[in-house]
């Protein structure tokens, strides 16, 4: 056979039959999901719920089925901005194939995304994630009744730079000359230099940055916060509620970076008992194991006192007791039934299991599904988004329980150990033949780790 040359320049043939497109065998994780999606009938329930957004009459749209589809593919994929969805899908057959768009058609762009996520409210993307609840708890996997809670914070789409005084509308260089100048180290007609303004800044005391006095230009709705490496950022906060016996996350919820956690805890459980309703599940949330940023006394006599729920909570270390002459009687009450509780065999279980399984939620959805930056600008786009992102892990979750691969890449690691097994079987009938080392060695390179001694 000849050594085939790549050409330079190539003219593209003018047509081309059906038979001479180029097809792909398809992707195994991603043919399992369309079934699973085609079994609870996805795409004639998500058309039947956009088609009041949509006009009835006019050029057919990007089918709504096509649009969930792409950022399910940016969650198992690990692409968190909207052009690498873009980019992967028209760049894979499979993925094309997935999508159900024919080789004759372009897969949609970035901008088409936008448009569509701004058309459909927040509403809808919260019902798809209550649709895969529902999916779950129709092949009685869903239970419910133990719920873990946990936060984590999102690095918004806006930098520090961006960030002005709410009062005066300055960005930090003009706040620092209006100092240096009522201090009487500049003058009002020769600014200070970038270096004079850097070295200043460093040398001044009692520097703070706070969410009352700055705002974001660039997306108003983030918030400065310290991020889990410890780096300051703008950002929002994810809360997690997680079903302790399904590894499912029941509730995903986005909130201001600078809305601390005993207040939004109540809030988060309540949308999870909302969606487990939604789902159709019968199970009451009883159990709600947090950890230790959750503890405030207000907050455990609220979940005392107005809801079913029994918290498991682990108190902060404090230098002092606490002192409750000043505080209402059903406080105390409700700390130290916490605090029986919490120090049980059954608390100390729940929270083994919170640290791992919520904690492990974070790492799919925010590490390895894309989500730890967000590239949106409001907190509603961000909502959007990450309810896909958790609609798309409890996808995951399904698929690993059903047909025991829950991500594309889950393959890999089924084929090393294929590998692995076929190659120690050739192994074991060398032994028992008493076959030569040569006739197995050719095989495959890798045999010669597994060849007998």
């Amino acid at each position: 056979m000849a050594l085939g040359k790549r050409k330079s320049e190539q003219q593209e043939a003018l047509f081309l039959t059906a038979a001479e497109l180029p097809k792909a065998p398809g992707h195994v994780f991603y043919r399992k999901l369309n079934e699973l999606l085609a079994q609870g009938g996805f795409d004639a329930w998500i058309e039947q719920r956009c088609q009041e957004y949509y006009a009835d009459e006019g050029r057919p749209g990007i089918p709504p089925g096509t649009y969930f589809r792409m950022l399910l593919i940016g969650y198992f994929e690990g692409i968190g901005s909207q052009r690498g969805i873009a980019w992967r899908c028209s760049d894979s057959l499979s993925l094309r194939e997935f999508l159900g768009l024919p080789l004759s058609e372009e897969s949609p762009d970035h901008s088409s995304l936008s448009v569509i996520r701004h058309r459909l409210p927040y509403e809808v993307h919260a019902e798809v994630m209550v649709w895969v609840l529902r999916l779950a708890e129709e092949k009685k996997l869903l239970k419910g009744k133990t719920v873990a809670v946990d936060s984590t914070t999102l690095e918004a789409n806006a930098a520090m730079k961006s960030i002005v005084r709410k009062e005066t509308g300055e960005d930090w260089k003009e706040y620092l000359t209006r100092l240096m100048q009522e201090e009487g180290l500049a003058d009002k007609d020769d600014p200070p230099s970038n270096d004079e303004l850097r070295r200043f800044d460093q040398q001044r005391k009692d520097k703070k940055v706070s969410n009352d006095e700055w705002v974001s230009e660039t997306d108003a709705d983030a918030r400065i916060a310290r991020m889990k490496d410890g780096t300051t950022h703008l950002a929002y906060k994810a809360e997690h509620a997680v079903d302790l016996d399904s590894d499912l996350i029941v509730a995903a919820e986005i909130y201001h970076a600078d809305q601390a956690d005993p207040h939004t805890l109540e809030d988060t459980v309540q949308q999870a008992q909302t969606n487990l309703s939604a789902a159709g599940s019968c199970t009451v949330i009883r159990d709600v194991p947090a950890d230790k940023g959750y503890h405030s006394a207000a907050t455990l006599a609220a979940f005392d006192q107005h809801t079913p729920y029994r918290t498991y909570i682990p108190e902060p270390e404090r230098k002092h007791d606490c002192r409750w002459t000043d505080k209402p009687p059903e406080q105390k009450a409700a700390v130290y039934a916490n605090r029986r509780r919490t120090r049980g065999a059954r608390g100390k279980r729940l929270q083994r299991l919170r640290s791992e399984r919520v904690e492990r939620s974070f790492a799919h959805v925010c590490e390895t599904g894309g989500a730890r930056r967000t590239w949106l600008w409001g907190i509603d786009k961000v909502r959007k988004r990450y309810q896909i992102a958790a609609a798309a892990h409890n996808l995951g979750v399904l698929m690993r329980k059903l047909f025991g691969i829950g991500t594309p890449r889950g393959l890999q690691a089924f084929g090393d150990l294929a590998l692995a097994l076929y190659l120690a079987i050739l192994t074991l009938l060398a032994r028992l033949t008493r076959a030569p080392r040569r006739i197995i060695a050719p095989l495959t390179p890798a045999s010669a780790l597994l060849a007998p001694a």
